[in-house]
């Protein structure tokens, strides 16, 4: 619907779509990569919501694709470099030829509202970047070749047709949608530091310290939704180099206050240069000198390393022949004596050596690393907005973003429709499952509100019993002493007696050096018990220091690789004179650790898990990979699974793989011990007959893929999940989704490098309080599978938890596979009943409890490690070339120690 000026007008009375439109369209030439939409849901309660998306129009005209190639690079050359080449190209070599003005993505891509006049499909231009100056040495700016060619016709009429259903998401609409998106971005891009589809301004900023500080952000994604076309918006948090002198930045991530703190005459430690040098490695400086014509010049150079010595004990041959130290250069050469000669300098791309006194850090540079474990509550208290905080954040994106106001917007004819506000859609709450405790309760069933509920008067469905067990104390006696250990045991066992596990005081109390041999105080403590008892400890409940991460990987991998001993490790400040309600946590997880079971869901509220004529096994699959820049270090991917009918005890098994290798290599093998596991399980356990033990259903949530990767699930996962049912002589039906909450989606995809919206960007915001949970946020059930979701695929956004603190983000699902032929309802409503059997909380969680226990087990994928082996997790192992990458992943494949066989069986990673 179009209106005067080229906006969208929407009344209210529009706001539910007229769907008929959609479902009565035949579909049956549509292709899809996961399953085509069977209908739309119309379970729980209709509640009208808003989202954090505005509408846009569609250009009516062409789009022209180039393809951008930029030379002499060896190497890729950062977007902000690109970006501003192309912008001299536009604006100073060939504005003639360039008006209006093309979009650029920053890396091979050009998108033009008109067709460029080259005598041929191509023409090559010579570009030199406007703010270079001749250098020291006199020679002219670098010349770069950039060479566009004509490589498609884009008919927006592809996207009207896919949005209304009648067209495949195939690579013209893709590349249609990449072109909207890099239209979009292109203003803000010129304007403002950016990260591919955040950018950041410094009107809302935080100093944190370490030389760093965190700017607001904005995300901004096209994405198309059911009958139209959307623009999604969100705050972000950009960590930023502070700018001014280089040598305070230093200064203040090391926390020292005087220069010579960074020479090594006075004491500067090498692994502290390291550690610095990492910190800043990559970062930009200006440095300024005096060039040919006798006016000052200011250089952009990028830091590669720092110096071992100091800029009066580094020596370097002049084009004489002779000798001189980088100080007496600076004081002798240039007329600048160094303040601070003894202090180590900036290596440059050059390799010259440049005294950090003499460096400066411009503005608004993004600091691309990890951010400094010490600052993460920092960055997390920046970012975490409250719902109706964050929504005026967006409404203040909007005014920065200024749509109108870009040319390249106006140009390409989209017309965002920013009057209105955020989209409002209809959304409906679902009713949560009822969730059945154990015998004694006075309460043995409950139904969660808002997502949460409590164990006051409630027994575990199965509880257990425990009289062997030893305390190991590895914080100092005078911090924690008898009686504070004491009162540990004796507020454990009365959590304990409340939930009806049975644990008897031990008398089994140790303090221990935690820079000593952990595997053998643990064995120590567990053969003081087997002597005195005539069998080993059941549990082992380590007290940790401040600090105590070591000692707790060390704990982990000998309790649950080496000895097959369940432990519990308590921080000591938290158990120090601690609340009933922090061992009733405690008690959470080590129940379900020895084999007990928490909660289930009562049998009524989910039928399709526990129909008897179907029996199901639940996996949740992830993938976990290294930090960029670590080259050496492999991923890690994990598989759990239900073995109970109840879908509330779970098994885990975990491999090493391929570095940043998307799809799980050996998911044959782990699919076949999960399997076997589950029907071992009904077997001995629950005392199903023989012949009914095998899984009728396999319901597979997987975790960690992107939509670019969607068909390699199906082309590669798949066939190795059907592998291991055919070794097990068993043939269920298969239902594939995909879960994603946690991060943005980027994708390849051809030639075209295509930017998708995030699914999981979507934020959800309650019309008035009284629809909000006291958070805030839209309440725990809220489910969309209307107006934001994909126009043809089987899709639905998930909020199934109650918010706590800041905007609550709900869950994409995406339905790749089913053999099932689920309904909306029947994969909404099992989706939301999962959340609610994580066994670590009486809260429903953000994702099915099969994800998030799969997410657990790669990340405590390091425990399986001998701490004492030669396998370095340290930031200081990450820099490799392909051949010792090889070599690397065989050692970390051979150092990963499979679990203890009696942990095998047990929810270890709880």
């Amino acid at each position: 619907m179009s209106a005067p000026a080229g906006l969208i007008y929407l009344s209210t009375s529009l706001i539910a779509t007229d769907y008929s439109i959609v479902s009565s369209l035949s579909t049956a030439h549509i292709t899809t990569v996961g399953v085509k939409r069977p209908d739309f849901s119309t379970g729980g309660t209709p509640v009208t919501i808003q989202v954090n998306s505005f509408q846009t129009t569609v250009p009516n005209s062409k789009i022209y694709h180039y393809d951008v190639v930029i030379s002499p690079s060896e190497k890729t050359l950062p977007a902000r470099m690109t970006m501003a080449l192309i912008r001299r190209l536009q604006f100073d070599i060939a504005p003639q030829l360039f008006t209006p003005r093309c979009v650029y993505d920053g890396r091979k891509n050009i998108f033009s509202i008109h067709k460029l006049k080259f005598d041929t499909g191509s023409q090559e231009f010579d570009v030199t970047l406007a703010d270079e100056s001749p250098s020291a040495s006199g020679k002219g700016p670098k010349v770069y070749k950039i060479k566009l060619t004509l490589v498609a016709e884009i008919n927006p009429e592809v996207l009207h047709r896919f949005i209304e259903g009648k067209a495949s998401h195939d690579n013209t609409v893709l590349t249609a949608i990449t072109a909207l998106n890099v239209v979009i971005r292109m203003q803000p891009s010129l304007s403002y530091p950016f990260n591919v589809r955040s950018f950041f301004t410094d009107r809302e900023t935080k100093d944190i310290g370490a030389g760093l500080e965190l700017w607001r952000g904005y995300f901004q994604s096209v994405r198309p939704g059911i009958g139209k076309m959307l623009i999604n918006v969100d705050i972000s948090t950009g960590t930023m180099y502070k700018k001014g002198p280089l040598l305070r930045l230093c200064l203040e991530y090391i926390k020292k206050d005087h220069p010579n703190a960074l020479s090594p005459l006075s004491g500067f430690p090498d692994r502290e240069r390291l550690r610095l040098q990492r910190f800043i490695s990559g970062i930009r400086i200006l440095t300024t000198h005096v060039g040919p014509d006798g006016q000052k010049h200011t250089t952009p150079r990028v830091l590669k390393k720092l110096s071992q010595a100091g800029a009066n004990k580094l020596s370097f041959s002049m084009r004489d022949g002779t000798t001189m130290t980088v100080a007496d250069y600076f004081r002798q050469t240039l007329n600048k004596p160094l303040q601070f000669p003894d202090v180590i300098c900036a290596e440059v791309g050059s390799g010259a050596l440049i005294p950090l006194e003499l460096c400066d850090v411009p503005p608004g540079q993004l600091m691309r690393k990890q951010v400094p474990p010490e600052k993460t509550k920092d960055v997390l208290d920046f970012a975490t907005k409250k719902p109706l905080d964050r929504l005026q954040s967006i409404k203040n994106g909007i005014s920065v973003l200024d749509y109108g106001q870009s040319e390249y917007v106006r140009q390409f004819g989209m017309n965002v429709n920013c009057a209105m506000g955020p989209l409002k859609v209809q959304a409906r709450v679902l009713k949560p499952p009822v969730l059945k405790y154990g015998p004694g309760s006075r309460q043995p069933t409950i139904t969660p509100r808002d997502g949460a509920w409590n164990m006051v008067d409630k027994k575990f469905f199965k509880p257990v019993s425990i009289d062997r067990w030893v305390v190991v104390v590895y914080e100092q006696q005078r911090r924690f002493n008898a009686q504070s250990a004491q009162d540990m045991i004796n507020g454990l066992c009365s959590s304990c007696r409340d939930v009806g596990i049975k644990l008897t005081p031990t008398q089994f109390i140790t303090w221990e050096n935690g820079q000593g041999r952990i595997g053998d105080q643990l064995r120590a403590a567990g053969a003081a018990c087997a002597q005195k008892m005539g069998k080993g400890p059941q549990l082992i409940v380590v007290i940790l220091p401040e600090g105590g991460n070591d000692i707790y990987t060390s704990v982990k991998h000998f309790g649950d690789i080496t000895m097959g001993v369940a432990t519990q490790c308590l921080k000591s400040s938290k158990c120090y004179r601690a609340k009933p309600q922090y061992y009733a946590n405690v008690c959470l997880k080590i129940n379900v650790k020895l084999g007990g079971i928490n909660t289930i869901p009562d049998p009524s509220s989910v039928s399709v898990l526990t129909d008897p004529h179907n029996p199901t096994i639940v996996m949740g699959a992830d993938i976990i990979h290294p930090a960029p820049g670590s080259d050496g270090r492999p991923s890690f991917a994990a598989l759990v699974g239900n073995v109970d009918s109840d879908t509330a005890k779970y098994i885990a098994a975990s491999r090493v793989q391929t570095s940043r290798q998307e799809m799980i290599e050996e998911l044959e093998s782990m699919s076949e011990h999960c399997l076997s596991m589950y029907m071992r399980y009904r077997q001995m356990a629950e005392g199903k007959a023989s012949g009914t033990t095998a899984p009728k259903r396999i319901i597979f949530y997987r975790d960690g893929v992107s939509e670019g990767q969607f068909k390699q699930v199906l082309e590669q996962e798949l066939p190795l999940i059907r592998k291991a049912c055919a070794t097990l002589k068993i043939n269920p039906k298969i239902t594939i989704l995909v879960v994603g909450k946690r991060h943005h989606v980027r994708y390849g995809r051809s030639s075209c490098y295509v930017i998708t919206s995030s699914l999981t960007s979507s934020r959800f915001f309650p019309m008035s309080e009284r629809e909000a949970d006291r958070s805030g946020n839209c309440r725990a059930g809220t489910v969309v599978d209307r107006d934001v979701a994909h126009p043809t695929e089987f899709d639905f956004y998930l909020q199934a938890h109650g918010g706590l603190l800041g905007t609550s983000r709900p869950a994409h699902y995406s339905v790749l596979y089913d053999e099932n032929n689920f309904s909306a309802d029947a994969l909404q409503s099992l989706s939301f009943a999962l959340c609610h059997v994580y066994a670590r909380s009486t809260r429903s969680v953000s994702i099915p409890a099969p994800v998030y226990y799969a997410d657990i087990v790669c990340s405590r994928a390091k425990n399986h490690y001998d701490p004492q082996g030669t396998v370095d997790f340290s930031d200081s192992a990450t820099q490799v070339d392909e051949g010792q990458a090889a070599s690397s992943l065989e050692q970390f494949r051979r150092g990963f120690k499979p679990l203890h066989q009696s942990q095998s069986t047990l929810m270890y990673f709880s």
